[in-house]
């Protein structure tokens, strides 16, 4: 313990640890220790005693030089060369070690004496063996446990209740709530997701990505308020926001869209739902802003920080859908000004996250402040407009809505989608690869429209110079037969004969982001629920195919669609296939965007030379 450290200051931190951490009477460590032991009954002038108070005096005065050793090293963090953060990390690392050594050892003895309380053989095998027993290796476990359990042990009655007030992590309480999977799973996605603005971001887990929209519109959104959401929302979505939000016998809510996808398109939807919605804004309802980018089913990308920066100037809170940009490629939340990134991200693990299609989950991720405080407490911040904002600790997504509605993840779909992330960036740069093959080739044919941002003489395709890591598109893009000035109609009965050709190349299945290619028809399926003006307006037509590209070599995936096209398809339009590129241009394409984008990945990486200084 520091010597010359203020006593009163290290009696409050180490406080912490006593049974009585509420209710003490004593004002020194000797006087915790004391207490402590007769909380439990226990007499100090005893053999037994006397070590056990020498032990847990020496604990009190531990944790509180653990205490200030982290309050110490987060001061210095950010000025401590590298070298220096991992003499540190080795040396805190090991202390780990040292700590589970001493609890390891405290095991044995208190196993006997479980054992001898608990001593008949039925009663053992109903209670089985006492947890704490067994778990102490899974500490070093080299993966995240999966911790399948419903309920915790807890230490005493001072600290559960303090769990249960938010002010004591160690205790789980109950894995509707929070389980130490998935909140590794919660920890690992905001390290992705928002690089060095890390520390100010927390994610809550939900059992799937509309759980996760759910959650968020259901905490933010109040009695005849307004949303207004971009018009490319996930089917699903729209359904949520028409059907039920926007239903006069639920919450009444107005339900806005807006086309395009630049700053002035957003102001503009902005302006005439201001003017179309007064009575509502003057009896003191809210506007609130839903954003999906890159959007489903074109991926098409909307000007994030623009439409956040433009928001929040007028006072408006964003919910920004990243799901189909994943962390790699859609990185909302780091951008430099805070002003420019959306209030709260969601993602639908289910997608690319996880990768492989075999789970169904979703998050939220918002600024530390808006996810959780421990109960009765305040915080006062800033808002965009430079006022003070008092945020009250039940205004938090946890306690609002997280901590009472039960849409929780359990520890075995966390830990696939902890599994995935591992080869996130690897698997995207491949589909960003194949994405842009299949692109340039399918818009070389005259009478095929590709709705994707990596055409280059795309509208869309600025803002994927702008907003995207690496200027790359998205595994997700559309082509139809119809919407080009020079395109050929087909009849509904050819187009199905084709469309169902291209499985199994191209995978039948309703969804996005898994490893192998898939396809759907939008009108029909994912955005089935969608009137059909609202289908116009989203630019879906009734040919319209929407490819979630896979991990595949893209020139396997070509060579089967020519071969079902030319099956199919030249029934009505005979040498439909020969405007395709030939073997040689497909060669080329691939050959050139495979080389192209790892030489930007490549140069997007620090240096040898940067990372040793």
């Amino acid at each position: 313990m520091n010597p010359h450290a203020d006593q009163s200051a290290i009696f409050e931190l180490a406080r912490d640890l006593s049974p009585r951490r509420h209710t003490t009477d004593a004002s020194t460590i000797e006087g915790l220790v004391e207490e402590q032991l007769a909380h439990f009954g226990i007499d100090p002038t005893t053999p037994y005693g006397s070590h056990l108070q020498s032990f847990a005096q020496n604990l009190y005065a531990a944790n509180a030089d653990l205490k200030q050793l982290w309050e110490q090293g987060t001061k210095e963090l950010a000025n401590l060369p590298r070298q220096e953060r991992l003499e540190r990390f080795s040396s805190q690392r090991f202390l780990s070690f040292q700590l589970a050594k001493i609890l390891d050892t405290l095991q044995h003895p208190t196993r006997s004496l479980y054992q001898s309380i608990v001593s008949d053989t039925s009663t053992r095998a109903s209670k089985g063996p006492y947890p704490i027993f067994d778990n102490i290796t899974a500490i070093f476990s080299s993966k995240p446990v999966i911790t399948r359990t419903a309920t915790y042990i807890y230490a005493c009655a001072e600290w559960v209740e303090d769990a249960f007030q938010g002010k004591e992590m160690l205790h789980q309480i109950y894995s509707r709530l929070l389980n130490p999977t998935s909140i590794t799973l919660a920890n690992q996605i905001v390290d992705v997701e928002c690089g060095k603005e890390t520390a100010n971001y927390m994610a809550w887990n939900f059992n799937s990505g509309m759980a996760a929209v759910d959650a968020i519109l259901s905490h933010l959104c109040g009695y005849q308020d307004i949303i207004l959401a971009s018009r490319n929302v996930y089917g699903g979505v729209y359904q949520l926001l028409e059907d039920w939000y926007g239903k006069q016998s639920n919450l009444d809510i107005a339900i806005e869209f807006f086309d395009g996808y630049e700053e002035q398109d957003f102001i503009d939807a902005y302006d005439r739902a201001v003017i179309k919605h007064k009575d509502r804004l003057d009896q003191g309802r809210q506007i609130y802003v839903y954003v999906e980018t890159p959007c489903n089913p074109h991926g098409l990308i909307l000007d994030m920080p623009a439409i956040s920066r433009a928001a929040h100037e007028r006072g408006l809170e964003v919910i920004c859908d990243s799901t189909v940009g994943t962390p790699f490629l859609h990185r909302p939340l780091q951008r430099e000004a805070l002003i420019e990134r959306p209030d709260f991200v969601i993602h639908s693990y289910t997608k690319d996250i996880s990768g492989h299609g075999s789970t169904t989950a979703g998050c939220v991720i918002g600024r530390n402040e808006r996810m959780f405080m421990p109960k009765n407490t305040t915080l006062t911040v800033k808002d965009f407009q430079g006022k003070d904002k008092e945020l009250l600790w039940n205004e938090t997504l946890f306690w609002n809505v997280y901590y009472i509605k039960g849409a929780f993840l359990d520890s075995e779909k966390a830990y696939e989608v902890i599994n995935g992330l591992h080869t996130l960036d690897q698997r995207m740069i491949t589909k960003a690869i194949n994405t842009l093959t299949l692109v340039e080739a399918l818009s070389k044919h005259p009478h095929i429209n590709v709705n994707s941002a990596a055409c280059k003489n795309h509208p869309n395709h600025a803002m994927l110079e702008k907003c995207m890591h690496l200027a790359l598109p998205v595994p997700l893009f559309t082509f139809d037969f119809e919407s080009k000035s020079d395109s050929v109609d087909f009849s509904r009965l050819t187009f199905q004969r084709f469309f169902d050709q291209l499985d199994p190349v191209f995978g039948h299945q309703v969804s996005l982001g898994t490893p192998n290619t898939i396809i759907l028809c939008p009108a029909i399926t994912s955005h089935s629920e969608m009137s059909q003006k609202a289908l116009k307006d989203a630019g879906i037509a009734p040919t319209c195919i929407r490819v979630s590209v896979g991990l595949e070599d893209p020139r396997t995936l070509l060579a089967h669609l020519i071969r079902a096209s030319q099956s199919s398809l030249e029934t009505e339009v005979p040498g439909f296939s020969d405007h395709f590129p030939s073997p040689e241009e497909v060669d080329a394409i691939y050959k050139k965007h495979y080389l192209t984008v790892h030489e930007r990945f490549i140069n997007s990486t620090p240096s040898l030379a940067q990372l040793m200084s």
